[in-house]
């Protein structure tokens, strides 16, 4: 809807397209998608899973980043935020660094996963050497295979069987290429 609104084409990212725009103009379209988002917001349920996933994060003092999280989950702490604001945006990795470099993390974002729903998502967590997740769906289930894929999961709570008894993505993708298409069939199945 933001893309309609705006006449922006599926190929072009909206913030790029916001920010290479004169900047009388840059406000305006900002307040469009602020103005679309907060609508969306109000009609927003969270991901199934989530109070799960978080109660199980709280109770292991896993630290966790996610600016929606705010809406359903008031009493979690979450450090730092990172919005739409933060340049550059995803699929730039610039936004898991600056977190694992708050975390003071020795291996960067190595020792981090990249939980997403997106092709920016999967990209930006590949390209900072983070581990990727993405939370798959009929209309996403193509991503499964991407080369920037490493685990696929239909719900957040699916990430507690996972974390319990570890994971290591493939990050590199030069090591055993994950069968992400066949997780992802066998997801939606169930």
């Amino acid at each position: 809807m933001p893309r309609a609104a705006l006449n922006i084409p599926k190929s072009v990212d909206i913030l790029n397209h916001i920010y290479s725009l004169p900047e009388t103009e840059q406000h305006e379209a900002m307040n469009s998608i602020k103005k679309i988002e907060s609508e969306a917001m109000a009609k927003q349920t969270p991901q199934g899973g989530l109070a799960e996933l978080m109660e199980y994060l709280e109770r292991r003092g896993v630290r966790k980043v996610n600016h929606l999280l705010s809406t359903f989950l008031p009493n979690s702490l979450f450090f730092p935020i990172i919005t739409r604001e933060f340049r550059p945006p995803k699929p730039d990795p610039a936004g898991i660094l600056h977190i694992a470099e708050r975390w003071d993390l020795e291996n960067r974002a190595e020792d981090l996963i990249m939980v997403g729903d997106s092709v920016d998502d999967m990209t930006a967590g590949f390209r900072a050497g983070a581990a990727t997740v993405l939370l798959v769906n009929e209309v996403n289930a193509h991503l499964a295979s991407h080369e920037h894929t490493d685990f696929c999961i239909k719900s957040l709570d699916d990430l507690i069987g996972v974390l319990e008894n570890g994971f290591e993505g493939d990050v590199d993708q030069k090591a055993k290429e994950p069968d992400t298409k066949a997780q992802a069939e066998a997801t939606l199945a169930e």
